[in-house]
């Protein structure tokens, strides 16, 4: 089975399993790899927020055909859930990262005129 992949700016899903650091083509696992370059500052409970959407989307999607249009789909619906929870407060920006994107907007700050606007 050949190596079916989806690839966004913050979520990588393989359709693989990882063993001795090499994915091995797999057709019944799928491997996730969330914020590979560390644009935010995740808590355990917020990666694991994002590890169930991700098993409910899959598990939406078990009667269909392993395919780049449905694992595509899959991860676009995950880039628009963690965009959730950024707006939400439940996510942030990593400021300390190399290089600063804001990919999914400008980050908020409080600052003395901003204080409970957010």
């Amino acid at each position: 089975m050949p190596l079916i992949k989806s690839t966004t700016r913050h979520v990588r899903i393989y359709s693989a399993e990882v063993e001795n650091n090499e994915f091995t083509p797999s057709d019944n696992v799928l491997t996730l790899d969330v914020d590979p370059d560390n644009e935010f500052v995740w808590t355990e409970d917020t990666l694991q927020q994002v590890y169930r959407r991700f098993d409910e989307l899959v598990e939406s999607c078990s009667n269909q055909e392993l395919s780049d249009y449905n694992l595509r789909r899959i991860g676009s619906s995950l880039e628009h859930y963690i965009r959730d929870l950024l707006e939400n407060g439940q996510l942030s920006y990593n400021l300390e990262n190399r290089v600063l994107n804001y990919s999914m907007g400008l980050p908020r700050v409080d600052s003395p005129e901003t204080a409970g606007k957010w």
